[in-house]
């Protein structure tokens, strides 16, 4: 459910900055990095299972504190919402943006194996690589 509620903050962030074909200026990436904060105010008010509006504002933080909104570091951050930024890296890198083409999954694999431990969880990061291997996976976003 965090996965499929997780950038629901970016409604509040004009289209023109999110179909930019651009780089992004510092206020407009700034604004883009709101949509944590965005999406956790407007989850909290409900009743989720789990940690849902934390795991969704936590999951652009990475272990070696240099992530966002809180620059949180390794065991502050909840397990979900460690699996959720490893999804979310999956789908954004496989995915075709305005600003760039998809990277595609081999590129996406190599940012997550030379990231391992300062970006995102080491046994995650195996699991998901393991599943991914195991089943000749290709998400269905990937048109190749």
């Amino acid at each position: 459910m965090s996965a499929e509620l997780h950038d629901i903050g970016k409604i509040l962030i004009p289209l023109e900055i999110l179909n930019k074909p651009g780089k992004l200026s510092d206020l407009e990436y700034k604004m883009v990095q709101e949509h944590v904060q965005q999406s956790y105010d407007m989850l909290k008010p409900y009743s989720f299972p789990s940690h849902l509006p934390e795991t969704v504002y936590q999951h652009h933080e990475r272990l070696d504190g240099k992530g966002y909104p809180r620059g949180l570091i390794e065991d502050k951050i909840l397990p979900e919402a460690k699996i959720l930024a490893i999804c979310d890296v999956l789908e954004s890198m496989t995915s075709h943006r305005p600003y760039r083409q998809a990277l595609g999954m081999d590129a996406t694999l190599q940012e997550l194996r030379d990231n391992v431990g300062t970006k995102y969880d080491k046994d995650i990061v195996d699991i998901t690589l393991r599943v991914i291997n195991e089943n000749d996976y290709k998400p269905f976003w990937l048109n190749s």
